[in-house]
């Protein structure tokens, strides 16, 4: 992929092309249905290039003001849906022919990072549109399926989100109590859904349920549900310490019937859908805590070298310099670590589930850190509503909870060690 395609695809995100030939290569473990047929590794050009036109939209659409406003209103800029779809940025790891860009993980990670450093709630719904409901469909939808709902999640016409947590039933996925009743012609969906991001604005989303609940695991199915449905309702938008304007809902679904058509994967295969998702889905997610760490550095490094005290920048103070420092190792630390593992799964079509929990683990960590060394270094301005420091601090902590909390992380890459080595124990 050359920058000059980058460029012409960036230009005309809405424009058909056709798939390249596709080139497989063989792996241990090869996932190269993670991308699009003919899919071709990204180059650093591309990803640079990529990142100056994100960069773009954000000082143009993305400004400190609506930024501010996102998050004191609790509302979401529901015209920024068009925009983002405008300028190619929602289907940036769907098929070409049906709109998308094709160019894997790693640039999906530099468009999140970005937006992310603009603003965490628009970044965040971001990626639970172009992540969690365009990516989930690209990897699991009948050709059917995509060229039904794809377009339009990918043009910006409609919004897409993901329902899998429930009042009672976080983490523990299992334990859900939302049930699919097999009927004539589809399935009837009757449960509820909590902490949906988009839930409320949603117009796609992809639901689980229990389809043989005695089966546990094994009978969970995963459904495109149309929100225009009878007995579908937001019962609530939740109003949140952070993360303000990345609306997030309660979801009824009381008698909802949706098609067998509409059954995303096998039925009862909900749980293949759902795991393999889940590692793609902390990947690009890792990416939001680099931006605002990099927000953090942007409001404490220009801070730090104007405000003055006794005489000199408070730059020029050693702790202050231990602080920023800091900060700054742990954004490239994080950023290292996030890139690495998008570029192993595009270049290798390598997956590793350790990897993909353990760079959001620790980029969010992180994230929360340098929120509050930024506030530090502000002082006492990085106590008041002027600065956009605390905004930072209550956007970061969410991504050491939402998708999975830390603990859970770490109970993940435990998972994955013992499982790997399981055959010592034999």
């Amino acid at each position: 992929m050359s920058s000059v395609r980058l460029f012409r695809s960036l230009a005309r995100p809405a424009a058909l092309r056709l798939p390249r030939q596709a080139v497989i290569t063989p792996h241990v473990r090869h996932h190269s249905q993670k991308h699009p047929q003919g899919f071709e590794p990204p180059s650093e050009a591309d990803l640079s290039e990529l990142r100056e036109r994100v960069q773009e939209f954000t000082r143009r659409e993305i400004t400190e003001e609506v930024a501010a406003h996102t998050d004191k209103s609790n509302s979401f800029p529901n015209d920024m849906w068009a925009k983002l779809g405008e300028a190619g940025f929602l289907g940036i790891t769907a098929d070409e022919e049906v709109g998308g860009l094709g160019m894997g993980y790693q640039a999906h990670c530099v468009v999140l990072e970005e937006l992310s450093r603009a603003s965490g709630s628009i970044g965040l719904s971001y990626a639970a549109h172009s992540q969690l409901c365009v990516n989930q469909i690209q990897l699991n939808g009948t050709a059917e399926q995509k060229k039904k709902y794809l377009p339009g999640l990918i043009a910006g016409t409609s919004v897409g989100a993901l329902a899998m947590s429930e009042s009672g039933a976080g983490s523990d996925v299992v334990s859900m109590r939302t049930t699919a009743t097999k009927v004539d012609g589809g399935y009837v969906i009757n449960g509820s859904k909590m902490w949906i991001t988009n839930g409320p604005d949603a117009d796609v989303i992809v639901v689980y349920a229990k389809t043989e609940p005695d089966k546990g695991s094994k009978g969970m199915t995963a459904f495109l549900v149309e929100t225009k449905t009878d007995g579908f309702s937001c019962q609530r938008k939740l109003d949140k310490m952070g993360m303000r304007g990345s609306n997030t809902g309660e979801l009824s679904f009381d008698g909802v019937f949706v098609p067998e058509a509409n059954v995303l994967g096998r039925v009862n295969g909900g749980v293949r859908v759902l795991m393999e998702g889940l590692d793609l889905e902390r990947l690009v997610l890792s990416a939001g805590p680099l931006g605002l760490m990099q927000a953090a550095l942007d409001v404490a490094l220009p801070f730090t070298h104007q405000r003055k005290q006794f005489g000199a920048p408070i730059a020029h103070n050693q702790l202050v310099q231990g602080r920023l420092a800091d900060m700054y190792t742990k954004l490239q630390a994080s950023r290292s670590y996030t890139y690495a593992t998008a570029r192993e799964v595009d270049e290798e079509g390598v997956i590793r589930t350790q990897d993909c929990a353990g760079a959001i683990l620790y980029a969010a960590e992180r994230a929360t850190e340098c929120a509050l060394d930024c506030i530090q270094l502000l002082g006492g301005m990085g106590y008041v509503e002027e600065m956009p420091a605390s905004r930072l601090l209550r956007d970061a902590k969410l991504y050491e909870i939402g998708a999975g909390t830390s603990e859970i992380r770490r109970m993940v890459i435990g998972r994955a060690f013992n499982k790997e080595y399981a055959h010592m124990s034999r």
